[in-house]
C-alpha cells in the first residue's frame, strides 16, 4: 500500500508539469459549436489535478500511524522548526519553464522528460512536496527533534514554537516523512 502511495504522491506532485504542457501546446477537447473548448478542457486538466490530489489526501488514512514520540525518547521532543515551503519552490519553477520549452507537437520528448522527472521524484522523496498542498491549507516543515534526527512534516498547524506542538496523530510515510492528520 505504501508503494502504491508513494506513486500516487508521486503523480499528484508531478501533475502540475503535464497540465502545463497540454495547456502551452494548446491540447483542447470538442465539445461541440457554441461551447468554449478551451475553457472547458484547461478546467478539466486542473479539475484532474485537483482530483489526484484529493485522493492522495484520502488515501492518507491507510498508512501507519506514529508520532514524533517514536523519534526521541524526550517528552518535549522538538528544538527546531523550520518552513519548508520556500525550498521547493524552484523545483517547482523549473518544471514549468521544462513544460514550456518543450515543443507543442513533440510528445516523445515530452514523454521522455516526464519519466525522468517522475523517476527522479520519486526516488529522491521530493514527491512528498506538492504546491497545490499550499492551496488546501497545508504546511511544510523541517523539524529536529531532541535526538537531533531532522524528519519532514506535512500538517496544517501553522508552526512557530517547537515547545508548544504535539503531534500524535501522524502518519507515516517513511522514516524521516510524516504528514498530521490533526488540525
Amino acid at each position: 500500500m505504501l508503494l502504491l502511495y508513494r506513486i500516487l504522491l508521486t503523480i499528484s506532485s508531478t501533475s502540475l508539469f503535464v497540465v502545463i504542457y497540454l495547456i502551452k501546446s494548446h491540447v483542447t477537447y470538442d465539445f461541440g459549436e457554441g461551447i468554449n473548448s478551451e475553457l472547458i478542457s484547461y478546467i478539466g486538466y486542473f479539475s484532474a489535478v485537483i482530483i489526484l490530489n484529493l485522493l492522495s489526501l484520502f488515501m492518507i488514512r491507510f498508512l501507519e500511524s506514529s508520532s514524533l514520540q517514536s523519534q526521541t525518547k524526550e517528552k518535549n521532543m522538538l528544538i527546531e522548526i523550520e518552513m519548508a515551503n520556500h525550498t521547493f519552490l524552484p523545483t517547482y519553477l523549473g518544471y514549468f519553464f521544462v513544460a514550456l520549452s518543450i515543443e507543442s507537437s513533440d510528445w516523445i520528448v515530452f514523454g521522455f522528460i516526464y519519466s525522468i522527472v517522475f523517476i527522479f521524484t520519486f526516488f529522491s522523496q521530493t514527491n512528498y512536496f506538492n504546491p497545490l498542498f499550499i492551496l488546501m491549507g497545508y504546511q511544510f516543515y523541517y523539524v529536529t527533534t531532541m535526538n537531533n534526527i531532522k524528519v519532514f512534516l506535512i500538517t496544517k498547524k501553522l508552526m512557530k514554537n517547537p515547545v508548544v506542538h504535539k503531534f500524535n496523530n501522524l502518519k507515516r510515510i517513511n522514516d524521516f516523512t510524516f504528514i498530521d492528520r490533526e488540525r
